[in-house]
Protein backbone atom coordinates (compact mmCIF):
# COMPACT_ATOMS: atom_id res chain seq x y z
CA UNK A 1 0.00 0.00 0.00
CA UNK A 2 1.61 3.64 -0.61
CA UNK A 3 0.62 5.91 1.37
CA UNK A 4 0.38 9.76 0.18
CA UNK A 5 0.18 12.68 2.16
CA UNK A 6 -1.34 10.39 5.16
CA UNK A 7 -4.21 8.55 2.69
CA UNK A 8 -4.27 5.24 2.34
CA UNK A 9 -3.89 4.09 -1.13
CA UNK A 10 -5.17 0.59 -1.73
CA UNK A 11 -4.93 -1.21 -4.77
CA UNK A 12 -8.34 -2.19 -6.34
CA UNK A 13 -7.38 -6.02 -6.73
CA UNK A 14 -6.87 -5.48 -3.09
CA UNK A 15 -10.53 -3.57 -2.20
CA UNK A 16 -13.69 -5.59 -1.17
CA UNK A 17 -15.78 -3.48 -3.21
CA UNK A 18 -15.63 -1.12 -6.09
CA UNK A 19 -17.46 1.38 -7.48
CA UNK A 20 -19.07 1.79 -11.27
CA UNK A 21 -15.94 3.47 -12.30
CA UNK A 22 -13.32 1.41 -10.88
CA UNK A 23 -15.24 -1.62 -11.82
CA UNK A 24 -15.27 -0.55 -15.31
CA UNK A 25 -11.76 0.19 -15.65
CA UNK A 26 -10.53 -3.05 -13.77
CA UNK A 27 -12.72 -5.37 -15.81
CA UNK A 28 -12.93 -3.67 -19.09
CA UNK A 29 -17.07 -3.59 -18.78
CA UNK A 30 -18.27 -0.27 -20.31
CA UNK A 31 -19.95 1.94 -17.11
CA UNK A 32 -23.47 2.13 -19.09
CA UNK A 33 -23.18 -1.68 -19.34
CA UNK A 34 -22.93 -2.13 -15.75
CA UNK A 35 -25.45 0.11 -14.86
CA UNK A 36 -27.68 -2.12 -16.81
CA UNK A 37 -26.19 -5.37 -14.91
CA UNK A 38 -27.23 -3.38 -11.23
CA UNK A 39 -30.54 -2.88 -13.15
CA UNK A 40 -31.31 -6.20 -14.36
CA UNK A 41 -29.48 -7.89 -11.15
CA UNK A 42 -30.40 -5.85 -8.54
CA UNK A 43 -31.08 -8.17 -5.76
CA UNK A 44 -28.13 -10.61 -6.86
CA UNK A 45 -25.21 -10.72 -4.13
CA UNK A 46 -22.56 -9.02 -5.99
CA UNK A 47 -24.27 -5.72 -5.52
CA UNK A 48 -23.73 -3.59 -2.53
CA UNK A 49 -25.89 -0.42 -2.60
CA UNK A 50 -24.92 2.66 0.07
CA UNK A 51 -26.88 5.05 0.11
CA UNK A 52 -27.85 5.96 -3.61
CA UNK A 53 -24.25 4.64 -4.29
CA UNK A 54 -23.84 1.34 -5.96
CA UNK A 55 -20.80 -0.74 -5.72
CA UNK A 56 -19.81 -4.37 -6.91
CA UNK A 57 -18.96 -6.85 -4.34
CA UNK A 58 -15.39 -7.84 -6.35
CA UNK A 59 -14.68 -11.31 -5.69
CA UNK A 60 -18.78 -12.14 -5.35
CA UNK A 61 -18.95 -10.04 -9.41
CA UNK A 62 -15.76 -12.11 -10.57
CA UNK A 63 -17.62 -15.41 -9.54
CA UNK A 64 -20.77 -14.21 -11.79
CA UNK A 65 -18.63 -13.18 -14.43
CA UNK A 66 -17.23 -16.42 -14.46
CA UNK A 67 -20.89 -17.91 -14.81
CA UNK A 68 -21.54 -15.48 -17.63
CA UNK A 69 -21.85 -16.60 -20.94
CA UNK A 70 -21.96 -12.86 -22.53
CA UNK A 71 -22.13 -9.54 -20.58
Amino acid sequence: MEQKSNIIQVPVWRKYSLSVEEAAEYYGIGEKRLRNIVAEHGNEGFILEIGSHVRFKRRCFEEFLDLATAV
